[in-house]
């Protein structure tokens, strides 16, 4: 059994969904109180967020942007509070690197 995580084992061997068109949807993200799916948050119990409480929102994101698919990332994250959010959030450098290009491009288009 191995004891340490490799580039093939471990969080940073999972893919980061970073869809292209998440500025483009026209799909409205949801606002209000939201339960994300067991795959998005899979420790402990179901837990009810308020995505109009920036704590809350900033907990979601981290969460979908770690754990989610392109769609739960359409679903659930809007492009601008994403922006707004983005130096407050607390996620793994790999997950950083991943959204780096969007990040910067979009800002630089702001």
């Amino acid at each position: 059994m191995t004891r340490t995580r490799s580039a093939s084992l471990g969080p940073a061997a999972r893919p980061v969904a970073v869809p292209e068109d998440l500025d483009g949807g026209s799909d409205p993200r949801p606002l209000g109180r939201v339960e994300l799916p067991p795959h998005l948050r899979w420790s402990g119990p179901p837990k009810t967020y308020d995505l109009d409480n920036r704590s809350d929102r900033a907990r979601v994101y981290e969460q979908i942007l770690r754990e989610g698919t392109e769609d739960d990332v359409r679903r659930f994250v809007r492009a601008d509070d994403l922006l707004e959010l983005w130096d407050e959030l607390v996620l793994p450098g790999h997950v950083r690197a991943a959204w780096s290009d969007w990040i910067s491009s979009r800002r630089a288009a702001t």
